[in-house]
């Protein structure tokens, strides 16, 4: 990974810890005070084995010194060993305040990330999250904002603590015996040296292991969610060996990275235990009295003995045990540092996506103005844009007043949806696109949304009840209101089948509905909105004969006397709109009502030959000929016979 682009990513990282709290500070103290507590210990465990150990003892330096001994009352260490158990006790709740602390830090953080997330891709709307895989998706909103957990939790705090626990023992130590400080002193920086140098790749590893992660959960999930398909023209056996292959390239740079933790761990523990041997070797040198250094003023005597042989040793024993006490707490920050290392290898990789998602440009509607109702709405030159800035559809103007219904009609990719998702601000757009007068990016969005009932192609049913899915923009919605809605969608004759009724389960994807049921309800849900104008994707796509014409008919009666927007293929309800658009290419090709452009030549009159076996409501029959001398692919003007619509009958 570049060291620029790894920087600004640790700089984005250190900038999100403010969502933690007081917690990440809590953690620090709690170790710092950890640390002090953990000094006193070793000095006191130092002098209770000097005393019991050595007490007055002669240790000494000839072969035919004597030993001259006392004993020691163990009533002098009482107090002692009581403040080692109050230490010990101390430190233990130290410890679990600070693991506690650290967690609720790395979940305050968690928690802001994936709001941020969310609210980010509600911005971006349906147009962006489409452009990749719904495993995509879950991979950054769980797995990436999960590895940010040790990173806050552990990394940081022990930054701080890997300097401030060194340098307190170097204070106590130096006091004492320079020459040990020393030793200390110049072999730390080993373990931070080599962490670095072994663990350089550990982020872009991880960050590759990401992105192969992300790539596997979204193909995963779009063959899951396909299986019947797959199976029905028999690819499983193909469609297994390519999941395997992005599994095996998923293992191999997991193992990747699960080396590379290793072989620092091992690296750090090398050279802690041969810094520490060093200094055991010092003592033991000093002891056995072939090293003469490092200590301040005479030989400390621990003897009592009046023999000029016996002229001690350069320190006591309460010297050397507690500075090699503190020795490998002296290490263990760095080590622990070190081990947390990979926590930051894994924020850093985790962080790159989600700065580009968030990072992402959003449509600029950072309007406040409120309306009660929607008269008009209009474009006058309109062009609207992708999130990348690419055109996807005008210059366009069109003007629909109240009670009237427009339908977009044209060949996919004409730009139907985009103009949509324009209209319900997923979109960034050009020119002027007016709500009573007022252009849309001076509307307050959310409140602008109240206004609307959307019902796309594809229903979105969440994990809950019935009662959760139809009342989702109003929890307090009372059982009569929510039979009323259902019953206007005709679907309430089902759900009163159900054991349970309105808290019939509804699993995730819909699971248990019927592709129809599960547009009845979300139109019930849609219902619910009280909504001055309908904005409809293709409500009816996909639908059987029978669920097409119970949506139809509630479409029909709950959009009398409101507004209404619509995208559709299917050409035959067309007859009941006021003004049809015929879009190619992001433009208006063609406009008037339903009579008039099937009796004009141009692109709505080929397009309604290409679906002419699918109208079933209506009769095409040619101005001078009969309908069965007319070839389909003829360019002979249609005349339209005045039968009614399936609407118009019931």
């Amino acid at each position: 990974m570049d060291k620029s682009l790894e920087k600004s990513l640790l700089v984005w990282l250190k900038a999100q810890k403010k969502a933690c709290g007081l917690f990440l500070k809590l953690s620090l103290w709690l170790g710092m005070i950890s640390a002090v507590a953990m000094v006193a210990q070793a000095y006191i465990i130092a002098t209770i084995l000097d005393g019991v150990i050595m007490g007055q003892q002669v240790v000494p330096l000839t072969d035919n010194a004597q030993m001259v001994s006392s004993s020691m009352s163990i009533d002098t260490y009482t107090p002692h060993l009581i403040a080692l158990i109050a230490l010990m006790l101390l430190r233990a709740l130290l410890a679990y305040g600070r693991e506690r602390a650290s967690f609720e830090a790395g979940k305050r953080l968690r928690g802001h990330i994936r709001a941020a997330v969310m609210d980010k891709l509600t911005k971006l709307g349906p147009a962006f999250i489409k452009g990749k895989p719904a495993g995509s998706w879950a991979s950054i909103v769980l797995e990436q904002v999960e590895d940010l957990q040790d990173f806050y939790a552990r990394y940081l705090p022990q930054i701080s603590l890997a300097g401030f626990i060194p340098i307190l023992i170097l204070a106590a130590v130096f006091p004492i015996s320079w020459a040990a400080g020393l030793i200390l002193l110049l072999t730390a920086p080993l373990i931070p040296m080599f962490m670095i140098l072994v663990g350089m790749g550990a982020a872009d590893a991880n960050r590759k292991n990401f992105s192969a992660l992300a790539r596997l959960s979204g193909h995963f999930m779009d063959r899951l969610k396909g299986l019947s398909t797959l199976k029905l023209f028999h690819r499983g056996d193909a469609e297994l060996k390519v999941i395997a292959t992005a599994s095996e390239e998923f293992r191999s740079r997991t193992m990747s990275v699960l080396r590379m933790a290793f072989l620092s761990s091992a690296v750090l523990e090398f050279f802690a235990a041969v810094s520490i041997a060093v200094l055991a070797v010092y003592f033991g040198f000093s002891y056995l009295g072939h090293l003469d250094f490092g200590y301040y003023g005479a030989h400390a005597n621990i003897s009592s003995s009046t023999d000029p042989q016996i002229v001690g040793i350069p320190f006591s024993l309460f010297t050397g045990l507690f500075i090699l006490i503190l020795a490998p707490e002296f290490y263990q920050p760095l080590r622990d540092m070190g081990t947390h290392y990979h926590a930051k290898a894994q924020a850093v990789g985790a962080a790159e996506a989600l700065i580009t998602l968030l990072e992402h440009p959003e449509p600029e509607f950072v309007g406040h103005v409120r309306i009660s109702s929607i008269e008009t709405l209009s474009a006058d030159h309109l062009e609207v844009f992708s999130v990348d800035g690419t055109r996807l559809l005008g210059p366009l103007s069109f003007e629909l007043k109240d009670n009237q219904r427009l339908a977009l009609v044209g060949p996919s990719g004409a730009g139907k949806t985009s103009l949509l998702n324009a209209l319900l601000g997923f979109l960034p757009y050009k020119g002027h696109l007016l709500i009573n007068g007022h252009e849309l990016s001076a509307l307050d969005l959310a409140h602008w949304r109240q206004h609307l009932a959307w019902l796309g192609q594809e229903p979105q049913l969440f994990h809950g009840t019935v009662r959760d899915n139809v009342a989702l923009a109003a929890p307090t919605l009372p059982d009569d209101t929510l039979w009323h809605l259902l019953a206007e969608a005709n679907i309430s004759d089902f759900v009163k089948a159900q054991p349970m009724g309105l808290d019939a389960p509804v699993g995730e994807q819909s699971s248990g509905l019927s592709v129809g049921q599960a547009q009845r309800i979300a139109l019930a849900r849609a219902l619910g909105q009280k909504a001055s104008l309908f904005v409809l994707d293709e409500p009816t796509a996909s639908l059987d004969s029978q669920s097409e014409q119970a949506v139809s008919s509630a479409l029909n009666r709950a959009m009398t006397g409101k507004m209404c927007i619509m995208v559709t293929h299917r050409l035959d309800q067309l007859d009941q709109m006021d003004t049809i658009l015929v879009l190619d290419k992001g433009l208006i090709v063609q406009r008037g009502d339903f009579t008039t452009l099937s009796n004009t030549h141009g692109l709505f009159q080929t397009l309604l030959r290409e679906n002419i076996e699918s109208v079933a409501d209506i009769e095409l029959v040619p101005l001078s000929v009969s309908a069965s001398d007319t070839p389909l692919n003829s360019d002979a003007p249609l005349d339209i016979a005045a039968e009614p619509t399936k609407g118009e009958a019931q």
